[in-house]
């Protein structure tokens, strides 16, 4: 069985309250285990932990995660997703087979080391697009008939 952690690069409290507690609904909603998120948050914190409560399962999120130490911690394979990325289509067999899958979704331009430090840097389009959509389509491809 795959485990998921999605990475939440750039979170603007002011400005990203809302997307970011999507992009956390759709990780749970889809199978990952666990989101991180850069910026602490108590308030996000809590709202994904009321969800996870209310709706069962084993979800969880941490916030204040130093992206540069996660990452260089991280044991599994990182999935980068930006338009800039090969197609999702090319590479989605060669990232099913690993077993623990770090996934960056970034709400604003990231550091250049991004592209460098992840296994896969992955494209769900090369148009400019809402990181909530593209990573349920990434999700719902990976889990499918895992």
């Amino acid at each position: 069985m795959v485990n998921i952690t999605v990475f939440r690069y750039g979170h603007r409290p002011d400005r990203d309250k809302r997307i970011t507690t999507h992009v956390a609904l759709v990780a749970r909603a889809l199978g990952a285990k666990e989101i991180l998120i850069d910026t602490k948050s108590s308030e996000l914190e809590d709202t994904i932990t009321d969800v996870v409560q209310r709706f069962g399962g084993e979800f969880r999120i941490r916030t204040g995660v130093q992206w540069r130490k996660c990452f260089c911690k991280w044991r599994g394979l990182i999935v980068h997703l930006t338009m800039y990325g090969t197609e999702l289509g090319e590479v989605v067999h060669e990232i099913k087979k690993a077993t623990d899958i770090l996934v960056i979704v970034g709400s604003k331009k990231v550091p250049g080391d991004f592209y460098h430090l992840s296994d896969f840097n992955v494209a769900i389009g090369h148009q400019p697009h809402s990181e909530v959509a593209a990573l349920a389509i990434f999700l719902d491809r990976l889990t499918k008939r895992l």
